[in-house]
């Protein structure tokens, strides 16, 4: 079975019903619950999704949201060493950074899920968005 890492703009689409996008990322979580493709996410991104969610649906709504994510993935830990390699990398964006370095960390990933490839354009990983990651199981 596959794994994929996701980027935390896909976790936001899917729960958010973010429009244009939320489609492909629900598709892409159902493929998970199919039991045709492994889905993990960072520790990272549980925050950041709760932060962006907050402000929109309320903390309750998104605490309850954040559950039924962590029915979906697996999580990672971000861990100093992780946050090291991060500090040091070239890339631009630090959250972008930490993300894969996490996904580096996880043996079981074959690709990193994002809208935003251009902001792993260094990835020793591939590279899919939600339809091409479904296109490649």
């Amino acid at each position: 079975m596959k794994g994929y890492f996701l980027d935390t703009n896909i976790i936001i689409d899917f729960l958010a019903h973010r429009n244009p996008f939320a489609e492909h990322a629900a598709v892409l979580f159902d493929a998970a619950l199919a039991g045709k493709v492994k889905l993990y996410i960072g520790a990272i991104s549980v925050n950041n999704v709760y932060y962006v969610l907050r402000k929109v649906i309320g903390h309750e709504k998104t605490i309850s949201l954040l559950n039924q994510l962590m029915e979906l993935v697996d999580v990672a830990e971000v861990t100093g060493p992780v946050l090291k390699k991060a500090i040091s990398s070239k890339f631009k964006d630090f959250e972008d950074a930490i993300q894969y370095e996490v996904a580096l960390t996880l043996v079981e990933v074959d690709a990193i899920v994002t809208r935003n490839g251009k902001d792993f354009k260094n990835s020793e990983l591939p590279l899919f968005n939600p339809m091409e990651a479904l296109a490649a199981l």
